[in-house]
């Protein structure tokens, strides 16, 4: 299973294309523009998500709601780009406006303009936003109605807000409340610090990142392999949480906790009742790259967003001048929408795994194939 993105920011819109998908697997838009509104959501978005309002558009590989086999493609509009077609028109538009010389700390804007020879670094920033996540959240949601009919489920919530962690545990259940909270948090005494912390970086002209844990339930043993690197599950699961902006670090299981402790407190130790199983899940779910029927956790540090309202210190481009880097606008947190983007790219690449492993031209051959797995 294959997508393939475009689009810019400010374009006309975002588009994608699954490859790999098997025929008769029953879509639902309503559930697809619900996890794209959930992107739009949480406390301390800024000004663009009143503008935007996502819907997909199915455009081919689909007919009465249900996969024909064929590439699906899709398209999510950008609605502010009837404010920008005089500024980004494919067709001939005024380049001498809306440009970006000021290089943003922490952006693409620096290391873009010397890459790919630009001297605008708008040619840059317009891919390297994190808009595009938009398509990434529909290719997600299509995924998980493909993981679904085999009873694979994904949920996740946010543990932390800058200094404010919740560090209790919960059933996979559990995670489906998050989604009641404007943090995607579970403890409403941690939420109400979080939102003070929020609230104080916003009065600052600052911005929050946090630590967003997603969990995978329902997969059977033995999907990824230890027989090459680049085929190893922990590796693509994680190899996908890095490739959304903003990620800058991922553990899975007891993660980077596990340096700290010796091994007979790290191990899953193994039981047999008539089937094999563990009582313990430090693991997180994967073994030498192989899931192993535990349920998966894995967990990633968002940094704060790097557009500050307050501009941090930079130099123009073109002439090497002092500047201060610009700030459009700017979410302070937008914590909750990086956890439905990780929930999806988890979500797609989980899905490229299943099917690499199960075939199946339709969907009735990948339920019965998953079946008789062991």
């Amino acid at each position: 299973m294959k997508l393939t993105t475009a689009g810019e920011s400010h374009g006309k819109a975002l588009i994608g294309i699954i490859e790999g998908m098997p025929a008769n697997l029953e879509i639902d838009i309503e559930e697809i523009n619900k996890y794209l509104a959930l992107r739009q959501s949480g406390y301390g978005r800024g000004g663009r998500q009143k503008i935007e309002r996502d819907k997909v558009e199915i455009l081919s590989g689909v007919r009465n709601l249900k996969t024909i086999g064929s590439p699906l493609a899709f398209s999510v509009i950008n609605n502010d780009y009837e404010n920008w077609r005089q500024f980004m028109a494919p067709e001939g538009c005024d380049t001498s406006q809306k440009t970006l010389t000021a290089v943003r700390p922490g952006h693409a804007d620096l290391t873009g303009l010397k890459k790919f020879g630009q001297n605008d670094a708008r040619n840059v920033l317009e891919r390297a936003s994190a808009r595009e996540t938009a398509v990434r959240v529909v290719a997600g949601t299509l995924a998980r109605r493909y993981l679904k009919v085999l009873g694979v489920k994904i949920s996740g919530y946010v543990k932390s807000v800058g200094a404010v962690s919740d560090e209790s545990v919960y059933t996979f259940d559990e995670l489906d409340n998050a989604k009641n909270s404007p943090l995607f948090m579970l403890d409403k005494n941690k939420e109400a610090d979080a939102i003070k912390f929020i609230d104080a970086m916003k009065e600052r002209g600052d911005t929050a990142g946090g630590v967003i844990e997603i969990r995978i339930s329902g997969l059977k043993s033995g999907f990824g392999s230890c027989m090459q690197y680049s085929s190893k599950l922990d590796a693509l699961l994680c190899a996908a949480l890095m490739s959304v902006q903003a990620i800058k670090g991922v553990e899975v299981g007891l993660g980077f906790g596990a340096a700290k402790l010796s091994g007979s407190k790290v191990h899953d130790e193994i039981y047999f009742d008539g089937n094999f199983y563990r009582k313990t899940n430090n693991a997180g779910g994967i073994e030498g790259g192989m899931s192993n029927g535990e349920e998966i956790v894995l967990r990633s540090a968002m940094k704060p967003i790097p557009t500050l309202m307050k501009g941090l210190k930079t130099v123009d481009y073109l002439t090497g001048q002092p500047a201060v880097a610009a700030a459009e606008r700017s979410d302070v947190c937008a914590i909750c929408a990086a956890e439905i983007v990780l929930e999806s790219v988890v979500a797609f690449t989980l899905a490229d795994v299943v099917s690499q492993r199960l075939g199946g031209d339709c969907i009735a051959e990948v339920i019965n194939r998953y079946k008789d797995l062991k």
